[in-house]
């Protein structure tokens, strides 16, 4: 039985619904007035404001490189958007479709709520962890709340007294008192959760939901590895559980469906849906109000390619579908889950090849997988690591980021590929178990190129090659005078660490170079080693977000790295130093990159893969 002042306390809270624009975080926003649609254009660097009385596109403004969670500010028609890789939030008349100021933050802006009466907004920064609490009227950051790992998603409660946010990384949720800025509660995930992007709480119970996966690290097949879950979490102090997960792979029957990103409800809170981007479908539900089944399926839906949002419209007459690598926006008919419209809000600004690339890198279809669960975005979405360490035949590997890596092959720890249309062999395999993208013979790893066999393959290659790094957080203002002292530490002869990670990558990996492989004393801490003790040296730029660190994961900080994980001083003659010199030392690692690593590498003369 559930406490009576808990219950009296959520009726307070929960007991009415008062559907506001900006109430969780979305790639896709509607005006509280129900005219105007927003949308964050990643690819483009823009938002688009789409008048809903005609469905057609009002505006789109350049806001810059990479825009992700997006609100309108209260009642208004102004919009708050986050510029994930400008660090900035960028504010826009919707109206006039112009910008009207910038707020810089620290780092990863990503989800972001406003409060009913439009007076603030908060905002998760990914990187270090924080809610960031901004006063529209001033753009000025009045306070940050320490939030945890990696929170992307975000929501606020019905009286405006409560945030929730999911951390990215481990799917954990917690909840914040605003007034105190204080915790005060939280739900933890099991080690195998892993990308929760977005959470939506229900508007009249005390319930929140969230997209997620889990992450079987221990099972690399593609039948046994990825799975894709809407978690839900009770927000009241009960007995049972608090915190449950619907297979959505099992919601239809045997109905497989992948990599689910972003929730929404319905103003009245009868109708959930979720869109899955690895698969290019949406379940239209409906809530069930007994802390078990939560959901019942209404209806199934292929929508566009790689669906990154989806909307309800304050009326909840209509349903909004946002494809990512469609550049559009699909609008439903809540009632009967027909098409309406579908509006061009962004032109395609990829090359050609490279969009392709996407599309497949992103798919969990045939023919890049069999079995429908995973995709390469699994793994490493949008060029990213997913922060775990897999059960590889070949033994313990830690999931690298793809920044530079056109210019850094072979790849792998274990530098089995020396160019990515080797990954051919990882579609086909048991992972991916897909057709593949080959028609005909593919050649071994490292052995005849199988560049230029497909058009197909090749644009795979042409995508994952194209990500770049932006630059540390601690480095905004220039080395700090102890990441100086760490630089000279790690360029000297008496420490060794530019030995091997030189160059303005930080590796002696190069394209067009034979690889290099190093034995830094890691290769025996894993009984289940196939290929080492040798491994490839990864580049060292954006360490500062990366962890867990070394080919096996079991450096958990940088400081570990350099202390514990490196036993006889193979990996750099670490063991002279002094604690303040350790931190020295992690202190530069963190500012990395603190300069653009392509100009010097084509200086260099460092070759950059073509496809």
């Amino acid at each position: 039985m559930r406490p009576i002042h808990a219950l009296l306390s959520l009726v307070a809270l929960f007991g009415v619904s008062t559907a506001w624009a900006g109430t969780s975080n979305s790639l896709m926003d509607v005006s509280t007035d129900g005219k105007l649609l927003a949308c964050s254009n990643r690819d483009s660097g823009t938002l688009t404001v789409v008048d809903l009385a005609t469905h057609t596109v009002k505006c789109e403004v350049s806001v810059g490189h990479h825009p992700e969670g997006i609100s309108f500010i209260g009642d208004s028609h102004r919009i708050a958007v986050a510029v994930y890789d400008d660090d900035v939030v960028v504010f826009a008349d919707a109206d006039k479709g112009e910008v009207t100021g910038k707020t810089e933050v620290f780092d990863e802006p990503y989800g972001i709520v406003s409060n009913k009466a439009g007076s603030r907004i908060y905002v998760t920064l990914e990187f270090p962890g924080r809610i960031a609490e901004i006063e529209p009227a001033t753009g000025k950051v009045l306070r940050e709340i320490e939030a945890g790992s990696f929170p992307r998603g975000i929501a606020i409660s019905s009286d405006g007294k409560q945030l929730v946010i999911a951390e990215y990384l481990t799917a954990n949720v917690r909840a914040f008192d605003i007034a105190r800025g204080a915790k005060t509660d939280e739900w933890f995930g099991g080690p195998t959760d892993n990308l929760a992007r977005q959470i939506v709480m229900h508007p009249t119970r005390p319930k929140a939901y969230f997209a997620h996966i889990r992450s079987r690290i221990e099972t690399p097949h593609g039948s046994g590895s990825i799975f894709p879950y809407l978690g839900t979490v009770d927000m009241v102090q009960k007995e049972e559980t608090r915190r449950r997960r619907v297979p959505l792979d099992s919601f239809i029957q045997t109905l497989v469906t992948a990599n689910p990103w972003e929730v929404a409800v319905s103003p009245d809170g009868s109708k959930l849906y979720v869109v899955c981007s690895g698969t290019n479908d949406m379940y239209a539900t409906r809530t069930v109000d007994d802390d078990y089944t939560e959901i019942a399926n209404e209806k199934y839906l292929q929508v566009g390619t790689n669906p990154r949002a989806v909307r309800v419209s304050p009326d909840g007459k209509s349903v909004f579908v946002y494809n990512a690598l469609d550049f559009n926006v699909m609008v439903f008919d809540a009632a009967t889950m027909t098409l309406r419209k579908t509006i061009n809000v962004t032109q395609n600004p990829l090359p050609k090849d490279v969009l392709l690339g996407k599309v497949l890198f992103y798919s969990a279809l045939q023919p890049m997988v069999g079995r429908r669960w995973i995709s390469c975005s699994s793994c490493h979405p949008d060029g990213q690591a997913d922060g775990k360490t897999w059960h590889n035949p070949e033994g313990l590997r830690a999931t690298p980021p793809l920044g530079g890596l056109a210019f850094t092959h072979p790849q792998h720890w274990s530098a089995d590929r020396d160019e990515t249309q080797d990954f051919e062999h990882t579609i086909r395999g048991p992972l991916m178990q897909g057709y593949g993208l080959i028609r005909g013979k593919v050649h071994p790893s490292l052995g005849t190129p199988n560049k230029g066999l497909s058009k197909e393959l090749d644009a795979l290659a042409a995508y994952t090659n194209s990500h770049r790094f932006t630059m540390s957080p601690y480095a905004k203002g220039g080395l700090s005078d102890a990441a100086k002292r760490g630089r000279e530490l790690f360029q000297s002869d008496a420490v060794g660490c530019a030995k091997c990670h030189s160059g303005p990558f930080y590796t002696d990996s190069q394209s067009g170079k034979p690889s290099v492989m190093h034995d830094v004393g890691t290769g025996h801490d894993d009984p289940g080693e196939k290929m080492g003790p040798k491994y490839d040296t990864p580049t060292l730029l954006s360490l500062y977000r990366t962890a867990p660190y070394l080919h096996h994961g079991k450096a958990a900080t940088l400081t570990d790295v350099l202390t514990t994980a490196n036993k006889g001083d193979k990996h750099g003659q670490t063991s002279h130093l002094s604690k303040a010199q350790v931190a020295d030392l992690v202190e530069f690692l963190k500012a990395l990159p603190y300069e653009d690593p392509v100009p010097a590498a084509e200086k260099a003369g460092i070759v950059r893969i073509a496809n």
